[in-house]
């Protein structure tokens, strides 16, 4: 079949790698793509919020499947414009509906969401320009921290760990008033901190069915030690040693399971991936957030360890056949660092030609292009802040991070940073 995959950063490079790689795909197009889709698939110059244009491209290439990387076409309703549609109601379209997606779109609903079906999560209040004393008057009342979540989306920027209640305060009226994320933070949530470990763990559903793939832990801060600014994630690893079979017994039950019931109960046509960001307070799993797509860089390390056909498991999930696909995972460890232009999450330069992606991968790392280009002189150049991740696989952590480590040593630009630090804490985790 012809498929066409959205989106142009590590995670749609790591998807069309595991696409091309079946022998259900005929024919793979992305869009826009990258350097490395440009490798294994055919990049097209279509704008991922262009519905109709997509659309007409579909036709013409016969596409059977369309599979959307990022959450913006999701919020912005392609599932639905494609379901709608006479002429491409039957081509499945792996990503929820509008209404889905707006547990990404929306903190305040996806909190609505947990508290009607009963789902762990912190202690809220949502406040707007119309409440902001009723909701400085509430920050006044929390314990410290006080965390601040800009109720749209921010490009993973709008939360905030507040450490005092002046600087809480302060932000909260910045957020409302002045509108520190824009249109996002029109609408403010502000949440107990959950004081525990995170991890990430990831469902594919087709609204009914339901498969757990692997969980991973990702790492946010620019800086070693968790420390410095947010950014997109800087690396990841997967499987975690916190997340046992008792503890994944219990997220299975009281949050994946009440999820998937709730959104076959509130009538929300969700065929896609649901990526749950959960906290592990003292053996008990908390939801932090819901985002409606895979996550980056955790795309990158849980991927290459799904052992069944990946095309098969998009499918089922398009046709409300999951229930059918057995899913079977390799038995390595996977370990991603994220390779990051000088300045990010800053201002950072673009263009800067890259180094070393001659030497080929020899089986125990996948290189994953994210923010690359070529120019006219066809060389890979940098294109975003993200720029390249390096996904080592192991029997164990210190293997895979070594072999991701080793990759990375080969590869280079002006300026070019990465964490030294990833997977530190799973390796010296019960020590």
């Amino acid at each position: 079949m012809n498929i066409l995959l959205l989106g142009s950063g590590g995670r749609e490079h790591a998807f069309a790698w595991k696409i091309v790689n079946s022998p259900k795909c005929s024919k793979l197009y992305v869009a826009p793509g990258n350097a490395g889709t440009s490798e294994i698939a055919e990049n097209v110059s279509l704008g991922i919020n262009d519905f109709p244009t997509i659309k007409d491209f579909v036709l013409e290439k016969e596409i059977a499947l369309i599979v959307v990387g990022p959450e913006e076409p999701l919020v912005k309703g392609i599932a639905d414009f494609f379901a709608n549609d006479p002429e491409t109601s039957q081509i499945p379209v792996i990503g929820p509906q509008k209404l889905g997606a707006t547990l990404e779109g929306s903190k305040d609903f996806s909190k609505q969401f947990m508290e009607r079906n009963g789902i762990p999560t912190a202690a809220s209040g949502t406040f707007t320009t119309e409440n902001i004393e009723e909701g400085l008057s509430f920050i006044e009342k929390q314990s410290l921290p006080v965390v601040l979540k800009a109720d749209g989306l921010a490009a993973g920027k709008g939360v905030l760990i507040c450490q005092s209640h002046e600087e809480a305060l302060d932000s909260f009226k910045e957020m409302l008033l002045e509108s520190k994320f824009g249109e996002a933070s029109s609408k403010v949530v502000v949440e107990e901190y959950l004081s525990g470990i995170e991890l990430s763990v990831f469902v594919a559903t087709d609204g009914k069915s339901y498969k757990i793939l692997p969980e991973a832990k990702d790492y946010k801060r620019i800086g070693e030690k968790d420390t410095g600014l947010n950014t997109g994630g800087m690396g990841a690893v997967t499987p975690v040693p916190f997340a046992d079979a008792a503890f994944m017994k219990k997220v299975e039950e009281k949050v994946v399971q009440p999820t998937i019931k709730g959104l076959e109960r509130e009538n929300i046509d969700y065929k896609g991936f649901l990526f749950i960001g959960l906290m592990n307070v003292k053996g008990e799993p908390y939801v932090i957030e819901y985002n409606v797509r895979m996550g980056d860089p955790e795309t990158q390390a849980v991927l290459p360890r799904i052992k069944s056909d990946f095309v098969d498991l998009l499918q089922a999930m398009g046709t409300k056949k999951l229930d059918q696909y057995v899913l079977e995972l390799e038995d390595y460890v996977t370990a991603t660092v994220v390779m990051v232009a000088d300045g990010y999450p800053g201002k950072y330069p673009k263009g800067d030609p890259i180094e070393g992606l001659n030497f080929a991968d020899n089986g125990n790392s996948i290189t994953f292009h994210a923010g690359t280009t070529t120019n006219d002189a066809k060389e890979v150049i940098t294109n975003g802040g993200r720029v390249m991740g390096i996904t080592g696989k192991g029997k164990d952590i210190g293997e895979a991070l070594a072999n991701a480590y080793a990759r990375t040593k080969e590869i280079s630009w002006s300026g070019v940073y990465y964490r030294k630090d990833i997977g530190q804490d799973i390796l010296n985790y019960g020590k």
